[in-house]
């Protein structure tokens, strides 16, 4: 998700096509499911995203072209990845890996939650950070992980950049309990100053949901849809 207007109209359907394929990618992993689940905001969802499920080496594979894809279609600079501990560990590590095989080799670090008191002990571990850094996690519910990753990066002396995620769910984020008129994407975006590269956002899904032939679609999309009208953001 980079600021659409900045898109040329075949960048944009680039982008569209790259979304539909990923919600039908996540769909057919079980990865994305539809329901009633409950949020960390206590909220009743109607969908679920679970990057955990991409949980073998061909749906990671394929997960690490869709990042990669999206990065660089986005524009965005950066000279090296982060993954943040513990899923983002795996999702840079694989980020990085298709990058290089797409020509863009960059270093990647990761943290650990412990640190280590022998070998080269701390709590970074890969390539030192330096430069422009692009965090990986899956989604951003609250921008604590977040957060947490800038002041590593910036105590190690290097700059946070952007942020890939999967899916941006475009809702209202929480704070001491109550609804605020941002997202913790626009929030990290607005207020820290770092570009966000997103996959596919709600709106994506409603789209797929729309023209989906799937059993019991038009439901899920106007459950969706009501979720979106309650909790949304542009």
């Amino acid at each position: 998700m980079v600021v659409a207007s900045a898109r040329t109209a075949e960048q944009q359907a680039e982008h569209d096509r790259l979304a539909q394929e990923f919600v039908q990618f996540s769909v057919d992993s079980g990865v994305l499911r539809f329901g009633e689940f409950k949020t960390k905001a206590g909220r009743l969802s109607p969908y679920f995203f679970n990057a955990g499920l991409f949980d073998d080496g061909a749906k990671l594979g394929r997960l690490a072209q869709f990042y990669a894809k999206a990065l660089l279609a986005s524009g965005i600079g950066f000279d090296m990845i982060f993954g943040p501990a513990y899923k983002g560990i795996p999702l840079g590590a694989a980020v990085a890996i298709e990058l290089a095989r797409l020509g863009r080799n960059v270093p990647f670090a990761y943290n650990r939650k412990e640190a280590k008191d022998h070998g080269e002990g701390g709590t970074l571990v890969g390539a030192p950070l330096k430069g422009r850094v692009l965090i990986v996690d899956d989604v951003m519910s609250a921008g604590t992980a977040v957060r947490e990753s800038i002041a590593i990066i910036r105590a190690a002396g290097a700059t946070p950049h952007a942020v890939a995620i999967a899916l941006d769910r475009q809702e209202k984020a929480t704070e001491g309990g109550l609804d605020v008129n941002h997202s913790a994407v626009q929030y990290v975006r607005d207020q820290l100053g770092l570009q966000v590269c997103a996959i596919a956002t709600l709106a994506d899904l409603l789209q797929y949901l729309s023209h989906s032939g799937r059993e019991g679609a038009g439901a899920h999309h106007e459950q969706v849809l009501a979720y979106r009208r309650r909790y949304g953001v542009d």
